[in-house]
């Protein structure tokens, strides 16, 4: 029954993990599928982005069909309005009227001049005669010229004049040339001339036009989907080969996929809306995955994202030289932070390096003063104001993900809080005991390159379960004869071992952070309650003693934080009972313990080296000697 009952515990966890990696891995297709979708679906199969004066950044391009070259707007607006000056509106005689003066209203008038027509075509008795604008009268020029009441008499046959206008204007070609199939456009580094210019924007509408464009766009779908597809896959191999832990976890997908989709859909919008793309803010990418993981982590994230970005974006070349640019300092001026100004800080860094690189960037590419857009410094300096809003976004996604920050794990350090003030004033052994791990185990930190401020922000907390019944531990006893003692030592190891209960129950009573409440849970593994463990051994020694009773519930550390924590509380705990402070004894006292600790399997699920268990080794003999350095005593008064 109990081996079926394991087996089948063990499937159902094996399904678990089944699901769990599907559900990763449907994150990424969705991902993928909405970008696709909200790609602009302009100029599809024409992906080529240019600008006159600046040099052809592709291959020698070449005519796959023939195509006429179209005139440009403003070309054909001179032409309309040259072959407009001829026209000539049509008018009908009102009949019984005046025939010796031909009168309009004056608003008609008004319209021919705002118009630019010099001439009208009267049609009377069926016959059309062409009269000049100065032979046209308004009932009071009419007036003022033959001294009697002139009324109107001519009526613009808006019918004829728009067919006549229609006639004339379809006469005018919109093309003016032909390229054919296999004739080369531009060489690739060709600055880009208003003529060739107009080649491409003809090439452009031809495959525009829905008979000819339809299978290239299917095509360039397809290419799509299987860049961003590549895109993707690329940052999943980094995150197997160099992050697997983030890898397994639905949270911190969501999270970094999500993040992707944020920035790469405000990108659409402003493309779509016409606006700059250098408007968006892709540094809150690096920033934000800095802020909650590492520094390989968020330029890698960042290069995928603009990577996919690029596909969509004019002058893609351009736009990813300054993109990687700015990643590169967003995380390099936010190494570790702990301070907000340091968005401002980082916000400044960047406008100076997009405004750097654009500049450097358009000279070396044309090598003209005149080829700047003064407006491009203006969406930079946009750009860098909205970067520091990323303060925001920190502090939801915090919230949403159960993250978190450097800024978090400083304001948890505060002795001042409530929780560490409750702790100071009724454990106030157990508080001087959790500082002066925190300080050795953030040394230790430093030492080995995991994280100090939250393992110290850890090992302030660690104890706080001792909050519950304070005398039961020794260093609250102050004078005062140790209640264990008196017990069984059975009993006696169960109250010990409920501080880390009753710890875990006060930190999530008080909001504690997940990652604070694993620091609470881990901090003694498995290991043996060793004193009461050996009491009870040494008054037993023939019974087969069930160890369960005198051992932690676990789990054991899984960080090299956990680790250091679990370390430097045993090792802070064990300096406490030496009367000999000698560097030998100290690092006696250490290296028994934390190779007791070895060989219990405490250790077994952390990513530590052996360097850096010797590098720990080394940090908390020196500290712990320099704690209980000797003092000379000082010579009394003679009197």
């Amino acid at each position: 029954m109990i081996k079926w009952l394991n087996d089948k515990f063990k499937s159902h966890q094996e399904n678990a993990k089944t699901l769990q990696t599907v559900l990763r891995l449907t994150i990424f297709v969705l991902l993928a599928a909405i970008l696709v979708l909200i790609f602009p679906r302009y100029n599809n199969a024409f992906r080529y982005h240019y600008e006159v004066g600046k040099p052809w950044g592709y291959n020698t391009l070449t005519a796959d069909f023939d195509f006429p070259i179209y005139k440009s707007e403003d070309q054909m607006k001179r032409e309309q309005k040259q072959l407009l000056s001829t026209f000539t509106p049509c008018y009908h005689y009102i009949r019984g009227a005046q025939r010796e003066v031909n009168v309009i209203s004056l608003a008609e008038m008004e319209w021919l001049r705002s118009e630019g027509f010099g001439r009208i075509a009267i049609k009377k008795n069926n016959v059309s005669k062409t009269y000049s604008l100065s032979e046209i009268y308004t009932e009071k020029t009419a007036y003022e010229k033959y001294r009697y009441e002139c009324r109107q008499n001519l009526v613009r046959d808006t019918l004829l004049t728009e067919q006549n206008r229609a006639r004339l204007l379809s006469s005018l070609s919109p093309t003016q040339g032909l390229v054919q199939k296999g004739e080369k456009i531009i060489d690739r580094g060709e600055i880009v001339t208003e003529q060739n210019y107009q080649i491409l924007q003809s090439l452009r509408r031809a495959y525009d036009d829905e008979t000819l464009g339809h299978k290239q766009r299917t095509l360039s779908i397809l290419g799509e989907v299987i860049l961003v597809s590549l895109f993707l896959c690329l940052f999943v191999i980094y995150l197997y080969v160099f992050r697997i832990a983030y890898l397994r976890s639905t949270s911190t997908i969501l999270f970094f996929c999500l993040q992707m989709l944020i920035v790469i859909s405000l990108s659409c919008l402003a493309l779509r809306f016409g606006l700059s793309v250098y408007l968006i803010p892709f540094a809150w990418v690096p920033i934000l995955t800095r802020v909650f993981f590492d520094s390989r982590t968020a330029l890698f994230l960042h290069f995928t994202t603009i990577l996919i970005t690029s596909i969509i974006v004019p002058a893609p070349v351009e736009f990813f030289f300054i993109q990687i640019v700015v990643g590169m300092v967003a995380v390099s001026s936010l190494n570790d932070m702990t301070r907000r100004a340091q968005l401002l800080e980082t916000a400044a860094w960047i406008l100076l390096t997009q405004t750097v690189a654009y500049t450097a960037i358009t000279f070396a590419q044309t090598g003209v003063f005149s080829s700047i857009d003064p407006w491009m410094y203006l969406y930079f300096a946009i750009c860098a104001l909205l970067t520091v809003g990323c303060y925001g976004l920190i502090y939801t996604f915090e919230k949403m993900f159960r993250f978190i920050s450097s800024i978090t794990l400083i304001e948890l350090t505060d002795i001042n809080s409530e929780l560490l003030h409750t702790l100071a004033d009724r454990a106030p052994g157990t508080f001087q005991h959790s500082m002066q791990v925190s300080n050795l185990a953030a040394d230790a930190a430093k030492a080995i390159g995991a994280n100090a401020l939250l393992v110290r922000t850890g090992a302030l907390y660690h104890d706080i379960g001792k909050i519950s019944d304070p005398l039961y531990f020794v260093e609250n006893q102050t004078g005062l004869d140790n209640p264990l003692l008196k017990m069984d030592p059975r009993d006696a190891a169960q109250v010990v071992i409920s501080h880390v209960t009753e710890g875990e129950k006060i930190a999530r009573r008080n909001h504690l952070p997940e990652v604070v409440v694993n620091f609470i849970t881990t901090h003694h593994g498995t290991s043996l309650v060793r004193y009461f463990y050996n009491t009870y051994a040494n008054a037993h020694p023939r019974e087969t003693i069930d160890e369960s009773l005198f051992r932690y519930q676990g789990p054991k550390p899984s960080t090299k934080e956990g680790a250091i924590l679990m370390m430097a509380d045993a090792i802070e705990a064990r300096s406490r009972s030496l009367t000999d402070f000698s560097e030998a004894t100290i690092a006696n006292a250490v290296n028994q313990m934390i190779d007791s600790q070895i060989a219990d399997g405490q250790y077994a699920e952390t990513p530590l080296s052996f360097k850096d268990v010797e590098d720990i080794r080394r940090v908390f003999t020196a500290r712990l000697t320099a704690i209980n350095h000797h003092r000379i005593s000082y010579p009394t008064l003679n009197k």
